[in-house]
């Protein structure tokens, strides 16, 4: 797991305007056409089994079961016109769904 200098600002900002935070916690579930999604939400507190990376002083916490499918991903943070957001870099990634919501291994 690695972030991007972008990524690494956005949540540093992120955290800092909310006051309280370690870093972020990045997972997959089961949904969408495809089958699998990211999910990306702030950590206030590191859970016993969480997996800890940390790349330009960010914390980034793996649930051990999402870590297969997201093993060497690099997550970005990207501006396209006025929207704006994370992107996951994903070696993994087999196949994405049109929307864009869901990804196959």
């Amino acid at each position: 797991m690695t972030l991007t200098e972008a990524a690494a600002r956005h949540v540093t900002r992120y955290l800092g305007k909310r006051g309280k935070g370690l870093g972020v916690r990045l997972g997959v579930k089961t949904t969408g056409c495809s089958g699998l999604a990211y999910k990306l939400e702030y950590v206030d507190e590191m859970a016993p089994e969480d997996v800890i990376f940390e790349d330009h002083g960010v914390k980034v916490l793996v649930d051990p079961k999402s870590l297969a499918y997201i093993d060497g991903t690099q997550l970005d943070f990207v501006r396209e016109g006025l929207n704006e957001g994370f992107k996951f870099n994903n070696p993994n990634e087999r196949d994405r769904c049109g929307c864009g919501e869901s990804f196959r291994i």
